[in-house]
């Protein structure tokens, strides 16, 4: 029999053949993929229970890239039988492919390992009680990530066969450019790293900027933007290289609250202001809300155009607003019953006019 009268035989033969491996190949990766969903579905329920932030963090965050990885390396492996078979010049690029693919797997893994982690860390801490400092948690989590990709594409340049060193050479070069082109950019990316070291403020603190008309909730740190709640409730997005160039207060890590009040008293009533600011500073002593430890002054403090008056200056425990205002309201609520009890009255602004023969007497500008 002649090799051609053989060849068609045996091409039929050798097709069915490659077909079948290639169907048992694909099959294997689907049931090897459903099984590793079922089996890890079942242990992350289990370790979810612990308190161990990383079990079930590690569990959790394998699944899919695992899947990846899975069917990476079936149709790698198929493709490659067929290539193989058919000697076709475009299975040349199975290798790099299969590289390339378990590279982004892992990538994928890390990266879903890092985000489960530190959402892990700071709920476990949360329900717990315990105090977390959102903004260092979010800082290290975005280096680690950065640090991740990097060097993912960096593995992936060496293995498509590109020299790591003259991409980093290039990049070098390439920096300088993109630096001064993108300077503004720069410039809040160091920006938000400035507050990612320094800490002036975190994420769910009040803030404010005397210089600016900025107040209100930081809800979010970014490499660009910090966004910021106004108590109005509109957003704020204020570029992280404005924090550099302005004053910021952050009410919500003060010690205390001053309460400071200036009351005034008729001019009748000269003779009971020292009695009435006695009783007053020594109400403040005795007063649980307020810290005795801290400033307590209750002195005359000027001659008013209508009133003589005294203020009141003191701290209280409390730095929460809704709890120093009802202090606030307490105290001086008690301040005019303590005037009251002396029988004198809080002033008022009035004004006198002289009259002389039924006419007001104006008075003559007096010189310096």
């Amino acid at each position: 029999m002649d090799m051609d009268e053989m060849g068609p035989v045996w091409g039929e033969t050798g097709t069915w053949g490659l077909t079948s491996q290639v169907f048992i190949v694909v099959l294997l990766a689907l049931v090897l993929d459903f099984a590793q969903r079922k089996v890890l579905k079942r242990v992350h329920r289990r370790l979810v229970e612990t308190d161990n932030p990383w079990d079930d963090a590690l569990v959790d965050a394998l699944a899919w890239p695992l899947s990846l990885l899975i069917w990476v390396v079936g149709i790698t492996f198929a493709a490659q039988m067929m290539a193989e078979a058919s000697g076709a010049p475009i299975f040349a690029a199975v290798g790099p492919l299969r590289e390339i693919g378990v590279v982004a797997a892992l990538t994928w893994f890390m990266l879903r390992v890092v985000r489960r982690v530190e959402n892990n860390l700071v709920a476990g801490r949360e329900r717990r009680g315990e105090p977390v400092d959102r903004t260092s948690v979010n800082a290290i989590g975005r280096l680690v990530r950065v640090s991740v990709l990097i060097t993912a594409l960096l593995v992936t340049l060496q293995t498509l066969g590109f020299s790591v060193s003259g991409v980093l050479a290039f990049g070098g070069v390439g920096g300088i450019a993109v630096g001064f082109a993108a300077k503004d950019l720069l410039a809040n990316f160091f920006g938000g790293l400035m507050i990612y070291l320094d800490r002036p403020f975190s994420v769910g603190e009040w803030v404010r900027s005397p210089d600016r008309d900025i107040e209100g909730t930081v809800e979010e740190i970014g490499w660009r933007l910090t966004r910021i709640r106004s108590f109005d409730k509109r957003p704020l997005y204020i570029p992280n290289s404005a924090f550099a160039n302005i004053t910021v207060q952050n009410p919500s890590r003060m010690t205390h609250r001053r309460l400071y009040e200036t009351v005034g008293i008729r001019y009748a009533d000269f003779d009971k202001l020292p009695a009435i600011t006695a009783q007053v500073k020594a109400m403040l002593q005795e007063h649980p809300a307020i810290d005795t430890t801290q400033t307590v002054m209750v002195s005359f403090d000027a001659f008013g155009p209508s009133s003589l008056n005294f203020f009141v200056c003191c701290f209280t425990h409390t730095t929460v607003w809704t709890e120093y205002h009802a202090v606030k309201e307490e105290v001086l609520l008690k301040v005019g019953r303590i005037i009251a009890a002396h029988g004198a009255e809080i002033a008022f602004p009035t004004t006198t006019v002289h009259l002389v023969d039924g006419r007001p007497v104006v008075p003559e500008a007096a010189g310096c």
